[in-house]
């Protein structure tokens, strides 16, 4: 059950009448696929479940992430003083 209600939150199943089994299959799918390779965890200490299973999970990834998370920022936040300083 808690897996339904994490497709249905996620909103990969919509709440509608699904007649045949299959009708679900694809989206379902897709889903796992997202969740296992693309999801980061905090559980898992942020990274996929797939990084865990083939260990990437690593301190050297955790590294790289870490330093890509603060690049991002600064980024983000130079476009957010010249947003303000263009207002």
């Amino acid at each position: 059950f808690a897996f339904l209600e994490c497709l249905v939150n996620e909103k990969v199943l919509l709440l509608e009448n699904y007649y045949d089994p299959e009708d679900q299959e694809y989206p379902a799918g897709v889903f796992v696929a997202y969740y296992s390779n693309h999801r980061y965890h905090k559980a898992l200490n942020n990274v996929t479940p797939a990084d865990v299973y083939y260990g990437r999970g690593d301190q050297k990834t955790l590294a790289r992430r870490e330093k890509i998370k603060k690049e991002t920022m600064q980024l983000c936040r130079k476009q957010n003083c010249f947003l303000r300083l263009a207002n």
